[in-house]
């Protein structure tokens, strides 16, 4: 199976919500020495992407939603210790992120790849997981002494808690110990400079060069 096969598979068994063919094709990848971080970024999150798009259409509904991010959480799970393995040892370590989805939110849409390729850049990554409330995300980020917090959502009616995040950080006092990223389908540059975020992504690889900018200005 070439790559681009792999690519196509990989896309249509998120879209089939087929758990089996799913973590098959993964497998395949990594058998054949595929690029996984292609395969994760092109292949699945194309896959999630467009499952996005046609609940967002009305053309899928909530539970197909949920069990697609689901299998997605499992691929990812399996790419990401491949992806780990091959890894060269001594990568400095570059720094902290907490990243997680709002609290309201049930999906991992894309966050998965965020966090395998920001991990690729030598920077520890603690995916607190979906739905999370504010306290927690900041109360975890004094936890590991963070230098970044990511939050991410899928739907236009949570990203309200992106701006409550960086109200209870002003609030406490926190708000210059942490830098803050905002990413997820309905999030925009606009809405990031609105809130008071420091930087926002549209995608994994944005995401990846902003996260290092962040990194950098807090220690330049």
């Amino acid at each position: 199976m070439s790559e681009r096969e792999i690519l196509s598979s990989a896309i249509q068994s998120i879209l089939d919500n087929d758990k089996e063919k799913a973590l098959a094709v993964a497998q395949k990848a990594i058998d054949s020495g595929s690029d996984l971080l292609n395969v994760l970024n092109e292949g699945f999150s194309e896959g999630i992407r467009q499952v996005g798009d046609l609940f967002e259409r009305g053309e899928k509904f909530l539970p197909e939603l949920i069990e697609a991010a689901m299998i997605m959480e499992k691929v990812t799970a399996a790419l990401n210790e491949e992806i780990i393995k091959e890894m060269p040892d001594g990568i400095a370590k570059k720094g902290t992120m907490i990243i997680a989805t709002v609290e309201g939110d049930v999906h991992d849409i894309g966050k998965g790849i965020v966090i395998s390729m920001i991990k690729t850049q030598g920077i520890d990554v603690i995916d607190m997981g979906r739905d999370v409330g504010i306290e927690a995300i900041i109360d975890k980020a004094l936890e590991y002494d963070a230098d970044i917090i990511g939050t991410s959502a899928l739907l236009t009616s949570t990203i309200e808690g992106m701006k409550k995040l960086e109200e209870e950080l002003r609030r406490r006092g926190l708000r210059d110990r942490f830098r803050t990223i905002v990413g997820g389908a309905p999030v925009t540059q606009k809405f990031a400079e609105k809130i008071g975020a420091d930087a926002y992504a549209e995608d994994a690889a944005e995401a990846v060069v902003k996260v290092l900018e962040l990194l950098e200005s807090s220690t330049g």
